[in-house]
């Protein structure tokens, strides 16, 4: 099983349809959003490309936004891959 860990942006929240559509797809096994981190499980990846996108809306203005985090990792093996991600809203 693969996770996607998306660490969301001080005072970002995913959007209820982002939750729907993501749930709506195949590859998604389960979905979770805790605080402020979602965790989209796979089943199983392979070679072919998959693009995943979360909306994201604001819901606090935070100064001084820092980058957050996105890792994806085998649920049996931790540690994968870790990208930071940051948004073009100007506080």
């Amino acid at each position: 099983m693969v996770i996607i860990e998306v660490s969301l942006l001080s005072g970002f929240t995913m959007t209820s349809r982002s939750r729907m559509l993501l749930e709506n797809r195949t590859i998604v096994k389960k979905l979770e959003v805790k605080a402020n981190v979602v965790y989209i499980y796979l089943e199983k990846l392979n070679d072919e490309s998959q693009t995943f996108i979360l909306q994201l809306e604001q819901v606090i203005q935070v100064k001084n936004l820092k980058p957050a985090s996105i890792k994806i990792y085998d649920y049996y093996q931790p540690g994968g891959l870790q990208i930071f991600y940051s948004s073009g809203v100007r506080s």
